[in-house]
């Protein structure tokens, strides 16, 4: 690959860090902006992240012993004759 398009690559994303960090320091300041309105200090978001609980935290599953699916398998097999025998009789 020549090196003038390695330089011309270097540039455009150099001159696409700039915007982008632009962006963000106009972004924070708008958020600061935001936060003063709201009466809620720059600080107070960090703490009230660490302080809320997790989203909803990974339920613990259940286990079933072998008996209850035994039994489980037992009911729908059943289920599942009389559905066939519904159909045949009915067709």
């Amino acid at each position: 690959m020549p090196r003038g398009k390695s330089n011309q690559t270097a540039g455009i994303l150099e001159y696409a860090l700039q915007h982008l960090e632009r962006e963000r320091s106009e972004i924070e300041t708008k958020i600061d902006h935001v936060r003063r309105q709201l009466g809620v200090s720059a600080a107070a978001p960090a703490a009230a992240k660490a302080s809320a609980p997790a989203a909803a935290p990974a339920r613990k599953r259940r286990t079933l012993s072998a008996a209850a699916r035994k039994r489980i398998a037992a009911a729908q097999k059943r289920r599942w004759a009389e559905h066939h025998k519904k159909l045949a009789a009915a067709g």
